[in-house]
């Protein structure tokens, strides 16, 4: 069952279980936009096909807060607020490791191999790289991993898992950048825990937080306080 996280007459949020596609791609599955719109359509009992825009999206085995957009004016304002970086997001990464700092910024050139769909840490100024930032703090420690908060800076294909795990941190169940098989199913341990963005039409800001699924709690994580 689809969980909604916001709603208004120009924005819809959902929550995004891991191993569900943001939008459509090559395998033809069904997605979330597919089940969100399947939704609009019941409530308001909407003849034909029904507008829903996306703005951003999160990788496959990533779970949290998905935004889209139910007007084209309001798709064309948010998605230049993602353009812009000027969306806030804030991530919860559980991850290998335990000589991890308190708090921190990782700086970094990623290249990314289109035809594999992996990206990698890369010299600065490589031809075709594009240089990403994010900012941590570490939020809990566990016998079976650490519990980061992460705040990207910029937005690059697969930046959190690269930057990680280039330091030795890989996420949990994320064996493409070198993290363990263990984690829970069709899942790695990555959740878009808040997205803060300025609304499009009242121009307020507007802050939608997802909880952590549950079966986060069976490695034993818990939810963090978030800091304003």
């Amino acid at each position: 069952m689809l969980s909604i996280l916001y709603e208004d007459n120009h924005c819809l949020a959902v929550a995004k279980p891991a191993g569900w596609l943001t939008m459509g791609d090559a395998t033809g599955d069904r997605t979330l936009l597919d089940a969100a719109k399947d939704y609009l359509k019941t409530k308001y009992a909407k003849p034909g096909a029904v507008f829903l825009g996306v703005v951003h999206r999160l990788d496959r085995p990533v779970s949290g807060v998905v935004l889209y957009a139910r007007t084209s004016k309001a798709a064309a304002r948010l998605s230049e607020q993602f353009r812009t970086h000027s969306a806030e997001k804030v991530y919860l990464a559980a991850v290998a490791g335990t000589n991890i700092p308190a708090a921190g910024e990782l700086n970094d050139w990623l290249l990314k191999d289109e035809a594999n769909n992996r990206s990698r840490s890369v010299k600065p100024h490589t031809p075709g790289a594009l240089e990403c930032r994010l900012t941590f703090r570490r939020v809990q420690h566990t016998d079976r991993g650490t519990l980061l908060e992460i705040r990207p800076q910029t937005g690059r294909s697969h930046q959190i898992r690269v930057q990680l795990a280039s330091r030795g941190w890989s996420i949990l169940g994320d064996t493409k950048y070198g993290g363990t098989k263990d984690f829970l199913p069709h899942s790695i341990g990555l959740h878009a825990a808040r997205l803060t963005v300025q609304h499009p039409t009242t121009k307020q800001p507007l802050s939608i937080i997802c909880p952590l699924p549950s079966g986060w709690k069976t490695w034993g994580f818990r939810e963090p306080r978030p800091e304003p």
